[in-house]
């Protein structure tokens, strides 16, 4: 028996600047690490590409200015409500900047004790010992500092009431978790959160608001020769300046499928792609969820659909098999994999294993391979992903 499975590399890649022939990119430094390892290209191989060097070469970006004009189209007066924006420089205060170049006048709405994704506002043994409801009590950013005076965030340092008030050209800031608090304030509101903004939107229309856009309705096409996401919107953006953010990428299909294509055409090899964003984890410390994004992955090729579909190895070792010892119990085993059942959903001998997406594992698996600073790898090859013990 080989004594090595699922394998993830991190592959470099030249600087990726817009217009540069991306799927030729990925291809070609794949190629060259297979000639420089003589590790070989094979059927089921994946490649996942950071949605990062996508949108890059996609030229996908919009200015302050752009996303103004997108705020005014759809909110020509008045008071504008912003509610569940999550805490981060990097995701949402420069957003922050081009919702205020509006000119409305911004009323800004937290949840407490945490955002949506987990960056703490306060921390829940805070809350705990204030006595303090969440569920229904609400907050002006003064009486919130009464109760808690340091706001800073405990990893960045950064006092986020403070910061966006700031940038919203002195917004006001409440403190609440029912979205139709905004209501009292206006009924034109920007729905910030991300994972369950279909729900706050449904909410705030049926407590009355009058114009309701979610982060993702804005720049859904180009704006003054903006970028755009059809799908997400502003959703998924990133922090490329002061004055220009980089959007999620678009057309990720298109891509997927032409990396498929061209690495068939070099290699023989019928391999999967994926474009990957933020992976689905969570910080076990400051317990912050990783996934900024709408979505692990924007696009993937059709070998990459479904869930995995496992025996619990050590379930099976531990019950089935408990009475035999060395080859006995690896050739039991292996025979019991060969011959699992196609569909193990609902069954004791599969229980434990991680009910997710492929997609949204392997992209985790990759977003955790490549991180976010300066490895320079935003192309991760996995080999043997679809393998198990019963391989040879």
């Amino acid at each position: 028996m080989r004594t090595f499975g699922t394998q993830a590399i991190g592959i470099r890649a030249p600087i990726i600047h817009e217009g540069d022939d991306l799927p030729e990119v990925v291809v070609n430094s794949v190629i060259d690490y297979s000639k420089e390892t003589g590790v070989a290209i094979c059927d089921h191989d994946i490649i996942g590409v950071t949605e990062a060097i996508v949108a890059r070469a996609q030229g996908n970006y919009a200015t302050i200015a752009q996303i103004a004009a997108d705020v005014k189209n759809k909110f020509p007066s008045g008071p504008i409500g912003v509610v569940f924006p999550i805490l981060s420089r990097n995701r949402f205060s420069i957003l922050l900047k081009g919702i205020a170049a509006a000119g409305n006048q911004l009323y800004i709405q937290l949840s407490y004790p945490t955002d949506e994704v987990g960056n703490n506002i306060i921390n829940t043994e805070q809350l705990y010992e204030s006595g303090i409801n969440p569920y229904t009590d609400v907050f002006s950013e003064q009486d919130f500092r009464k109760h808690f005076p340091d706001l800073k965030h405990r990893f960045t340092g950064v006092d986020y009431l403070e910061l966006y008030r700031n940038l919203g050209n002195q917004a006001q800031i409440i403190l609440a978790n029912d979205p139709c608090e905004i209501l009292k304030y206006t009924q034109n509101v920007i729905v910030a959160d991300i994972h369950t903004r279909a729900q706050t939107k449904r909410r705030l229309l049926a407590g009355g608001a009058e114009f309701v856009f979610g982060l993702d309705d804005i720049l859904t096409e180009s704006v003054d020769k903006s970028g755009y996401n059809k799908k997400y919107g502003l959703l998924g953006s990133n922090k490329a300046n002061e004055d220009r953010i980089k959007l999620f990428p678009h057309l990720c299909d298109e891509f997927v499928a032409k990396v498929q294509k061209l690495m068939f055409e070099k290699t023989g090899a019928k391999i999967e792609v994926l474009v990957y964003g933020d992976g689905a984890f969570r910080d076990p410390v400051d317990k912050i969820w990783e996934l900024a994004d709408p979505v692990v992955s924007p696009a993937f090729t059709d070998g990459l659909l479904g869930l995995p579909n496992e025996l619990k190895l050590k379930y099976i070792a531990d019950n089935e098999f408990a009475d035999k010892r060395g080859n006995e119990a690896k050739e039991a085993i292996i025979e019991r994999i060969r011959h699992k059942q196609q569909n193990l959903k609902g069954q004791e001998d599969a229980e434990g294993t991680t009910p997710r997406r492929l997609v949204d594992l392997i992209g985790s698996l990759c977003d955790l391979m490549s991180g976010s600073g300066d490895k320079g790898t935003p192309i991760i090859m996995i080999k043997g992903y679809f393998d198990n013990y019963a391989d040879q």
